[in-house]
């Protein structure tokens, strides 16, 4: 019996060993991807100019380019990301979307010996896998935490004419995680690090990433019939207490010279909270794109799936409410917009 345990001891520590060893291979296979991201920040206060400095993480990926959370950069003058050798280089936004909390750099020039991270199929990462994050908490960078999939979480939010999916996980996420990658086993990036929920101020074992289907959708997909906007799903009761006549898709920006701007969609300006939601108010509410309710996220996969064989020439209609009546836009146009039932406005 003494024997027997011995050897189930030493087969439990031999397994410990194996997963520890794995997740050291994994780590100095990618962490040369990972990039701490600098930024500083200067904003005018009572007429005198004051300065502010942050820092995120990021993912070196194809292009020179840069992944990392739209909160991190959003208010930045000045970005610089700096690489495992001690590298610094400027970086400029090519695109941020807020509601993905995902934002896509490009650098000034090529780092030297870059290492990209490949991107995974997210939607593959099953509930219950273990993942890893390489990140700078505190600034301190190349930092690895190990953990699982917790689950997933939609919130109604739309961006790029999908909704936008975060990952949950319990692996460790600091001040500075924001924007860098989550891993899956293959060394795939699944995610982009977001936001954690917490009581302390510190992480209470919930933690938050963009999947990463979502971030390419948003910032590396910008063709779709949908790209350009981002949008809240009202469900009924909602709807009706802000006087909507229907469910819908609520606008919330628009991105100017995108097929969303040409088709004449109008975003929201007036800030507001709903049920512990904060939203834009103001703008247009989707009712139906080519004939098909925009009701939930399922819709969505409709309208796309509706519209992905439409040629170039093909236009295709958005029905909205807008200022207290219904008006079709005709979008895809080479001419942009024209209004069918409604005035244009």
């Amino acid at each position: 019996m003494k024997t027997f345990i011995f050897s189930l001891l030493l087969f439990i520590a031999s397994a410990s060993n194996a997963t520890d060893a794995d997740f050291a291979d994994l780590y100095e296979a990618n962490a040369d991807s990972v990039v701490t991201v600098y930024t500083a920040s200067i904003q005018i206060s009572q007429g005198q100019p004051r300065s502010s400095q942050g820092v995120g993480s990021g993912v070196l990926i194809e292009d020179n380019q840069i992944l990392t959370a739209a909160h991190v950069v959003d208010d930045a003058s000045v970005i610089e990301v700096q690489f495992t050798d001690g590298t610094r280089i400027r970086a400029d936004i090519v695109s941020s979307v807020k509601a993905s909390d995902v934002a896509l750099l490009k650098l000034r020039k090529a780092p030297p010996n870059p290492v990209e991270a490949t991107l995974a199929d997210s939607d593959q990462t099953r509930i219950g896998s273990r993942v890893f994050i390489i990140g700078s908490p505190f600034g301190i960078s190349q930092t690895l935490s190990v953990g699982h999939l917790s689950g997933r979480m939609n919130r109604g939010l739309m961006a790029a004419g999908t909704p936008i999916e975060f990952l949950q996980t319990d692996t460790a996420i600091n001040t500075g995680n924001s924007g860098g990658p989550m891993f899956n086993t293959k060394g795939e990036v699944i995610g982009i690090v977001s936001f954690i929920l917490s009581k302390s101020g510190g992480f209470d074992g919930i933690g938050f990433a963009t999947a990463i289907n979502t971030a390419k959708q948003a910032l590396l997909n910008s063709s779709g019939v949908l790209a350009g906007f981002e949008g809240i799903i009202l469900q009924e009761r909602v709807a009706k207490a802000l006087n909507f006549p229907q469910p819908g898709l609520l606008v919330q920006r628009v991105v100017a010279n995108s097929v969303a701007a040409n088709a004449g969609l109008r975003s929201g300006e007036v800030q507001a909270d709903v049920e512990g939601q904060s939203m834009l108010l103001g703008g247009d509410l989707i009712l139906e794109i080519n004939g098909l309710v925009c009701n939930t996220p399922h819709d969505f996969e409709l309208v796309q799936q509706s519209t992905i064989e439409l040629q170039e020439d093909e236009t295709y209609a958005i029905k909205v409410y807008r200022n207290g009546e219904i008006v079709e836009l005709l979008a895809g146009l080479p001419t942009g917009l024209r209004t069918v039932g409604g005035s244009t406005k």
